[in-house]
């Protein structure tokens, strides 16, 4: 990988290298690219049958210019023990993880969610608040509630527990994102 000389005497913000697995994931990203105004995300979509391993983003990284600051993340949902198992075992990247899906942490900007749930039920429950919600995209109508009421699903998230079911991670891109403000 070829490495990025920091200026002297500027601060060199890293670059986000995110892996996810569905168009959700990848329009949410970009989403959150053109909000927070952060060009150095790239964003490695709908990589196979979810066989994301450290050596699959050694190998993605390698014609990139790198620098030590950079952020490897890997958003993806964990309703299947499998895909936990795997993406666990991947060291030094951050999991921005939705259990049962991404729509959990959507659903979370409109309500506190705390039983067990399925990908099913999310999508409904987000359909009946918003009725032009389609998976894959981020409309006008859900883009106002992800930036409004953006604290209240962090808060949400957070008293979930961790990598069950329901559980969201996504918060953590969030909370680096505003730091780089």
């Amino acid at each position: 990988m070829k490495k990025r000389r920091q200026p002297k005497g500027k601060k060199i913000n890293p670059t986000f290298f995110v892996f996810c697995e569905g168009k959700t994931e990848e329009s949410y990203i970009n989403f959150l690219k053109s909000e927070y105004r952060i060009p150095s995300i790239y964003i490695h979509p709908r990589i196979g049958k979810n066989n994301i391993t450290k050596e699959y983003i050694y190998n993605y990284k390698q014609n990139k210019i790198t620098h030590e600051k950079d952020l490897d993340f890997l958003f993806y949902d964990i309703d299947v023990p499998e895909i936990f198992q795997r993406l666990s075992q991947i060291q030094d990247c951050i999991l921005l993880v939705s259990n049962p899906s991404v729509e959990l942490w959507f659903l979370l900007h409109y309500k506190n969610h705390t039983s067990n749930t399925n990908s099913d039920y999310c999508c409904k429950e987000l359909k009946n608040r918003n009725h032009s919600y389609k998976k894959g995209l981020i409309d006008s109508k859900l883009k106002e509630k992800l930036i409004s009421k953006r604290d209240d699903a962090i808060r949400r998230a957070k008293n979930l527990k961790e990598f069950n079911n329901p559980c969201s991670t996504v918060y953590k891109l969030i909370e680096i994102l505003d730091q780089l403000k």
